[in-house]
């Protein structure tokens, strides 16, 4: 019966995405098609196959190892932190950014992960049909974040039009940040974070393409080139066939700048202390607020609080997913704070009891929380636009706040439901 639901909920789940369209008839409904099949095809290969679970099971290990080695540097200056059989959150979850984001900056300077990035971009373009940036966002927000990833984007951002300006804001409320999966592996069963990754790139491109269709022609489907990793973006158009992503492009007789190694090195560390502090800070405000919210509303009510009003309100998405009652009431309020605070919240919260939870309710709880989908990133998004294009494309953007939540919660719902039929 359940499994019976979970059906029924991705489905009811995209034809969201089509009820909500700004324009049904532009909709490609081939390109969407092929999508939705494939990522069921992935989940259920990273999920059922011997082989897809080792490949999972095997980058989990690796970010785990990543972890580890990170807290021998936590150790060295903080033994009293790390030595403990019950590591506070801050230690346990965010210090090893530290290590972790020079890493993936360091396969940024030396090239490795850029060329990942436009080698992945152009296969899921060519699978999707989707326009080539569009399909290279996706991929590289992935890897880098959403303000990141739009942040090296800046000359594509200015030189395309303003409606797909706003699909690259919706698609950057489902992303992660390589640099922070080892942060969410700690906390949450790390073969389902992994899979929610490569499912939420495909599901993103699939809920905007509905949510906000856009026709490309030729001529503007050319992607924006930019020098050197960390450098500021210097970019022409490259037509169809002869694009290259994320390279540096520059006549024979100029040299391109780079930043000293050291000097690049010594900035992704301070940006790394400065996330740390930034998801702290983040962390303690929004569930002390929570708390004195709940306190207000007790004052009504003794059973009043945020968690069961949101609870209420996400309930029927809940049950959807092919939870059974008392678990899909559990999984909204889990769903509802997520949204009004941020996904670390609820980790924090579940990781000490998760893996007692029944193994489809684990998957898509996990699925769910592995995203930035929430309030506060829209304002960073927003914000982030208001800095890169003009104000016109900004205002596209800013007043289609209801559908950069909508784009994220069903990216959301969507993966976990995907996922979830293949865990019980």
């Amino acid at each position: 019966m359940y499994l019976i639901v979970n059906i029924i909920g991705l489905v009811v789940f995209l034809s969201l995405g089509v009820l909500f369209s700004k324009n049904r008839q532009q909709i490609k409904w081939k390109s969407v098609g092929i999508m939705v099949v494939f990522n069921l095809v992935l989940a259920w290969f990273l999920t059922s196959f011997p082989i897809g679970r080792s490949i999972v099971a095997g980058a989990s290990a690796g970010f785990n190892q990543l972890v580890q080695v990170a807290y021998q540097g936590i150790a060295f200056a903080l033994a009293d932190w790390v030595d403990v059989k019950s590591m506070n959150f801050v230690t346990s979850s965010l210090l090893p950014i530290l290590m972790i984001i020079p890493l993936f900056d360091i396969l940024t300077y030396v090239g490795i992960l850029p060329w990942i990035i436009k080698w992945i971009g152009r296969g899921l373009s060519k699978l999707t049909g989707q326009p080539k940036f569009e399909s290279f966002f996706a991929v590289e927000m992935m890897f880098l974040g959403n303000t990141e990833a739009l942040a090296v984007s800046s000359l594509q951002l200015q030189q395309m039009k303003a409606e797909r300006n706003l699909t690259l804001a919706m698609m950057s409320m489902s992303c992660v940040t390589a640099s922070i999966i080892g942060a969410y592996t700690s906390l949450m069963p790390g073969q389902f974070i992994l899979t929610a990754i490569p499912i939420n790139v495909i599901n993103a491109i699939i809920i905007t393409n509905m949510l906000n269709p856009v026709t490309v022609t030729p001529e503007e489907d050319t992607i924006a080139t930019m020098a050197g990793s960390g450098s500021s973006a210097s970019a022409q158009d490259v037509g169809s066939g002869s694009e290259t992503l994320a390279e540096a492009t520059v006549a024979e007789d100029e040299v391109p700048t780079r930043e000293p190694f050291f000097s690049f090195l010594g900035d992704s560390i301070l940006n790394a202390g400065k996330l740390v502090l930034i998801i702290t800070a983040n962390v303690i405000a929004f569930v002390a607020l929570a708390a004195l919210v709940d306190k207000l509303l007790g004052i009504i009510n003794p059973w009043l609080t945020l968690e069961h009003i949101l609870g209420i309100v996400m309930f029927p998405f809940a049950w959807l997913t092919g939870l059974n009652v008392h678990d899909a009431f559990e999984f909204a309020q889990y769903m509802g704070t997520k949204l009004v605070t941020n996904e670390f919240v609820v980790m924090g919260k579940v990781t000490g009891t998760i893996n007692q939870f029944a193994p489809h309710y684990k998957a898509v709880l996990t699925v769910f929380l592995t995203s930035f989908a929430n309030f506060s990133t829209v304002g960073m998004i927003i914000g982030c636009f208001k800095g890169l294009v003009n104000r016109q494309k900004n205002d596209v953007v800013a007043k289609n706040v209801g559908y950069l939540l909508l784009s994220g919660i069903l990216v959301s719902l969507v993966s976990a439901a995907t996922v979830g039929l293949f865990v019980w």
